[in-house]
């Protein structure tokens, strides 16, 4: 609710100048520091008196004198050289809040509209080579909570998770399966029924690493003739990397499943290949002179795109995702702004084929995919991918086009990402190109405790870094369900100690509740351009601005609804008469404070939207589970001899609990019934 009456104000106070003083002006509002100044305060004055040559204090008494009503806005009063300060009406405020309103007619024509446009969130999108670990969790939980948020206000949202299944980090699984490890397609096809099949790839694939880091003229070569096989289709090695990426995918699903995390279509980059999407994108490319066939240099051969004129790139930036890309490659000096988009033997680096999933999401490629169930899906999950096959019929519509794609991965990416835009920008879709927004993030490490405590070697020198990098090539890093488990158990440990007569699958459920809770809030409450430090510890703790300490807020106050039914104090009906009496009153502001912080969740959501940060939510959701907390032990809730009072106080309690669950489910968050 703040957030409309501060738009709603916003909006007024934009209109009253323009009308007043013929000047069409920006107006921002900020949160005074002290509640005694109001709930929104706008220094709008100072600008308008360097336009109108006029003292800002005696502008701003013109426009507060002269300013209309506003609903939810109780008055208007100048502040310090020229500040506009706002006060809300508290019983307004109050009769909006409790009754769960939180948008004004304006707004719903907008969700309506936005409802209309489709916004594709890709996340996760982890090579099928291996088991995810704790970096994939930040990427999926980061796109799943966007998600959350942008569905919250009335978008119409498509999850997508792009599989790349013919990729470098399947090949090398393929070649240290057929040629290291001297397997069968058979063989690998047992291999991948068993239950830690994805736990065996990553051995493989950092094995396989090492092997290639030894050899890396073979390597080269070897990676080569195996792409080019999976590419087409065809031999032993497309048929291996088939099973694998199948295989590692439905682990990756069942992986996600377990914090909340679900998708609508799985599109994967085979069909990008064989349905002929990248033939039509290549086509589109070099017909609009936007990639060209380099003749000399060490990239002689191969089709790359000529870096924008404005583009200024750090050479080292680019050079190491050249090689995180093409491992053992040797990045070409001389074109070190230019990106390779068909290598030299005719096979395509992903950031081709990223150009063409991006054209088809924005329905600008002319073709569309297949669409099957995904055969081996989580329990009562419908999941959609891509197929070569015939297709179903009754899938959705996925190709429809999209408004806004937001492509969530790492910030590493970056530089691919501004070549995936060129490449719009360069076929003539520049509106496209602005609405592909990279949703980036920085890498999750781990402290030296927690790399020590996985049994890493490090040097005296990394030991006294603040964190050490993971590294999916050397089999470095935390497992995803190593890190669920082992929080699942700490917290039933908790669980069975705090309530032994609970029955045991509630102990699990719950035990699974705070678990997640603790990761997703962990994850969350760092800004996306922040180095997480994974520590076991930190992401155990109960305590401070953690996920367990907000839902325990939840529990507190479903434990004084409780106690208050029994003891037949339950809510009465509050007038709005007594709420502003409340409100106003002695202790009047600490009970504004909290409802004022209750009903802020609009704002949060808000901010969370526009900045592209999901911590703002988590930063919310802590904040006003702490500020219940001082409520609940300033106030005596049950015990209060005034009906009325009382009546107020669990009212309150109730509209807390209400907004902290939703600010929660934002947040992929369950709150448990006991903690």
């Amino acid at each position: 609710m703040y957030q409309a009456i501060k738009n709603r104000l916003r909006d007024a106070l934009a209109r009253h100048i323009a009308f007043a003083y013929h000047v069409d002006i920006a107006v921002g509002l900020e949160r005074p520091p002290k509640i005694e100044m109001g709930e929104a305060a706008s220094p709008v004055c100072f600008e308008l008196a360097k336009r109108l040559k006029k003292a800002p204090r005696i502008l701003a008494q013109e426009i507060a004198n002269a300013f209309p009503k506003v609903e939810g806005v109780a008055k208007i009063e100048v502040a310090g050289a020229g500040y506009l300060n706002a006060y809300f009406d508290r019983g307004v405020f109050w009769k909006k809040v409790a009754s769960g309103e939180s948008r004004v007619a304006s707004e719903r024509s907008e969700i309506a509209e936005a409802a209309a446009r489709k916004i594709i969130v890709e996340h996760t999108s982890i090579n099928p080579n291996k088991a995810a670990h704790i970096g994939h969790v930040r990427n999926a939980v980061l796109g799943d909570t966007l998600v959350r948020i942008l569905r919250h206000v009335g978008h119409r949202v498509q999850i997508q998770n792009y599989i790349d299944n013919t990729g470098v980090q399947v090949a090398d699984v393929v070649i240290g399966l057929l040629r290291m490890e001297k397997r069968t397609p058979v063989s690998v096809k047992m291999m991948a029924m068993e239950p830690r099949f994805d736990y065996e790839c990553w051995d493989i694939y950092a094995k396989a690493t090492q092997f290639f880091a030894a050899d890396k003229v073979n390597a080269a070569r070897m990676r080569g003739e195996t792409l080019r096989a999976i590419e087409e289709g065809r031999g032993e090695e497309a048929e291996v990397a088939e099973v694998v990426a199948d295989a590692i995918v439905s682990f990756h699903l069942r992986t996600m499943a377990r914090l909340g995390i679900y998708y609508d279509l799985l599109a994967r980059e085979s069909e990008i290949l064989h349905l002929k999407f990248w033939d039509a994108a290549f086509e589109m490319l070099k017909k609009s002179g936007a990639i060209i066939l380099a003749t000399t240099g060490k990239m002689a051969g191969c089709w790359i795109m000529p870096a924008e004129k404005e583009e200024v790139k750090d050479a080292k930036e680019v050079k190491e995702v050249k090689e995180q890309e093409e491992p053992g490659g040797d990045s070409d000096e001389e074109n070190i702004q230019d990106k390779i988009i068909v290598r030299s033997n005719g096979t395509v680096t992903y950031v081709g084929k990223d150009i063409a999933y991006q054209l088809w999401k924005f329905a600008l490629l002319g073709k569309d995919f297949r669409y099957a169930k995904w055969k081996d899906a989580p329990a009562e999950e419908t999941v959609w991918a891509t197929t070569s096959g015939t297709g179903d019929p009754l899938a959705p519509n996925f190709g429809a086009a999209a408004s806004r794609v937001y492509n969530v991965i790492d910030a590493r990416q970056a530089y691919l990402q501004d070549v995936v835009a060129q490449g719009l920008r360069a076929l003539g879709h520049a509106k496209e190109a602005a609405e592909s927004i990279h949703f980036a993030y920085e890498i999750v490490a781990l402290t030296p405790r927690c790399a020590a405590e996985l049994g890493y070697e490090l040097t005296p020198e990394e030991a006294k870094k603040p964190y050490v990098e993971v590294s999916g090539r050397k089999g470095h890093g935390v497992k995803a369900d190593d890190l669920i488990d082992k929080l699942e158990a700490a917290t039933l440990a908790e669980v069975l100690q705090r309530h032994a007569a609970m029955a045991p699958e509630e102990q699990k459920k719950t035990a699974h509740a705070i678990a997640v809770g603790a990761l997703r809030f962990f994850l969350l409450k760092f800004t996306r351009n922040a180095i997480i430090a994974f520590d076991f510890a930190d992401a155990l703790s109960f305590e401070g601005e953690t996920g367990p300490y907000c839902q325990y807020a939840v529990v507190r106050i479903r434990g004084i609804r409780r106690k208050g039914r029994e003891a037949g104090a339950a809510a009465i009906a509050v007038t709005q008469e007594t709420a502003e009496a409340l409100l106003g009153g002695a202790s009047g502001n600490d009970l504004w404070e909290l409802l004022l912080l209750a009903g802020s969740l609009d704002a949060a959501v808000e901010a969370a939207i526009s900045a592209q940060e999901p911590a703002f939510v988590a930063k919310y959701a802590f904040q006003l589970a702490q500020g219940f907390n001082l409520f609940y032990h300033k106030f005596h809730i049950l015990t209060e001899a005034d009906e009325q009072k009382r009546g107020f106080l669990l009212r309150l309690t109730e509209v807390v609990e209400r907004q902290l669950i939703t600010a929660l489910e934002l947040l992929g968050i369950e709150a448990p019934e006991k903690m």
